[in-house]
C-alpha cells in the first residue's frame, strides 16, 4: 500500500524549473512537530494553482509531470508525506497522509494567500484517493482532478486476495473508501485512466467516475499504462483536455456565491 522512497533522484535544478523548496511543520499525535518537504513552482500568470498528490511509490523528484502542467499554465506545489523523499517522519498510514495533504492546501491557502477557488486538487493512484478525500473535507476547491485510481482499497485488495476463507476485512485497516466519498463531491471533477493500466484495471477507473455526481469528465486514454509517463498522455488533445478543465472550474468557482 505504502512504498516510500527516501532516495532523490532528481532536482529541479536539473529540468530549468523556477522553484522554491518548502518545509511545512505537521503535528503528530504526541504534540511532536514533523516537516513535510515539497516544491513550490509558481508560474507568472496561472490559469490555476494545482497541489499535485503523488501515488504509493517513489517520491517528488520522479514526478517529471510538474515540468509539463507549469508548461500548461499551472503554478504546482508537489509535496512528500511523511516518510517520503526528504519529509521527515515514520512509515506513513491513511490518517497521516490525509493530515499531510490538508496542510499543503492549508500552506496555499495561508501562506501563498490563493483562493481555494483558484485551487485544483490532482491525485495519482494512491494520490488520487488522498485528492478525493481532501477536496470532500474542502468543497470550495475549484476542480479535482483522479488520475490511474480506484474505488477502495478493499476492492483493490480483494481483487488478488489468495485465502479465500480468511475474511480480508479483518486485517485491512487502511480503507481508502474513494467510491463513498466520491459521491458528495462538490465541485467539478476530471477522471483520466490509461486503458492498458494493468495495476489498476480501467473497469474499476470507469466505476469511479460513475459514482461522482456531475459535473464529471471521464478522459480514457489509448495505450497508456498506469503511471502516464508515455507518450500518450503528452499528446496536445489530451494535455489540452485538462487545461480546458481548469480554466472551467475556475471560471465556475469564482462566480459562485
Amino acid at each position: 500500500m505504502f512504498v516510500p522512497d527516501a532516495h532523490h533522484y532528481k532536482d529541479l535544478d536539473a529540468l530549468n524549473l523556477p522553484h522554491q523548496e518548502v518545509w511545512l511543520p505537521v503535528s503528530t499525535k504526541t504534540g511532536k512537530i514533523e516537516r513535510i518537504h515539497g516544491w513550490w513552482i509558481p508560474h507568472d500568470h496561472p490559469i490555476s494553482t494545482m497541489l499535485y498528490l503523488h501515488g504509493n511509490g517513489g517520491n517528488i523528484s520522479v514526478e517529471v509531470k510538474a515540468r509539463r502542467f507549469r508548461e500548461l499554465g499551472f503554478s504546482v506545489l508537489l509535496i512528500d508525506y511523511r516518510g517520503y523523499g526528504r519529509s521527515e517522519g515514520n512509515f506513513p498510514s491513511e490518517a497521516t497522509v490525509y493530515q499531510d495533504a490538508q496542510t499543503a492546501l492549508d500552506y496555499l491557502v495561508k501562506e501563498r494567500r490563493i483562493s481555494l477557488k483558484k485551487i485544483v486538487v490532482y491525485g495519482h493512484s494512491l494520490g488520487g484517493a488522498i485528492a478525493i478525500n481532501l477536496a470532500n473535507q474542502n468543497p470550495k476547491v475549484a476542480g479535482l482532478i483522479v488520475s490511474s485510481s480506484f474505488t477502495s482499497m478493499y476492492q483493490m485488495a480483494a481483487r488478488d486476495w489468495k485465502f479465500r476463507l480468511f475474511p480480508i476485512e479483518l486485517i485491512l485497516t487502511q480503507k481508502f473508501d474513494s467510491v463513498g466519498k466520491v459521491r458528495s463531491l462538490k465541485m467539478p471533477s476530471l477522471f483520466i485512466h490509461g486503458m492498458d493500466d494493468t495495476l489498476i484495471p480501467v473497469s474499476i477507473g470507469k466505476a469511479l467516475y460513475e459514482a461522482a455526481p456531475q459535473p464529471k469528465q471521464l478522459l480514457l486514454i489509448p495505450n497508456a499504462g498506469h503511471n502516464h509517463r508515455e507518450a500518450e498522455f503528452d499528446k496536445p488533445e489530451n494535455l489540452k483536455i485538462v487545461q480546458d478543465f481548469a480554466r472551467r472550474a475556475v471560471k465556475a468557482s469564482l462566480s459562485s456565491n
